[in-house]
């Protein structure tokens, strides 16, 4: 895979309808994908060394990202499911490799602006459920 635009991973969520719209402005993105292991280490163990057991413990992924508005509307949204506490379907596009999908919630939701700058926003996101990846 060749290098790609750090501004091309781009993070949709679901609207009312159903359809996924791309979240506004985003100028960083960050996604972390997480797996908790199980220690199956006894005191027969070869060497002491530590042993793990495969595919047991707990998936995760969390994404975040900051950046501006582009208008009311996606404020709107990104607003009211956060007051919600709504579980959504997001579409994380990673270019040139695929596409993370699954349901997640917005676990923060933070404004700030500069007093000679425009107001600007960062957005977290843990997973809530199964996800799926479906490669490009």
């Amino acid at each position: 895979m060749t290098a790609q635009k750090g501004k091309d991973l781009l993070l949709k969520v679901s609207d009312a309808s159903g359809a996924f719209v791309t979240v506004a402005g985003l100028r960083t993105r960050r996604l972390a994908l997480n797996a908790d292991s199980v220690d199956v280490t006894d005191a027969e163990s070869a060497g002491r060394w530590r042993e793990l057991l495969g595919g047991a413990g707990v998936r995760r992924a969390s994404v975040s990202g900051a950046g501006i508005f582009k208008d009311q509307a996606s404020d709107a949204l990104l607003r009211q499911i956060f007051f919600d506490g709504l579980l959504r379907d997001w579409q994380i596009i990673v270019p040139g490799l695929g596409a993370l999908a699954g349901p997640f919630q917005i676990s923060n939701l933070d404004y700030r602006g500069e007093h000679s700058g425009e107001v600007t926003f960062d957005i977290s996101l843990d997973s809530a459920g199964a996800l799926t990846f479906t490669a490009i």
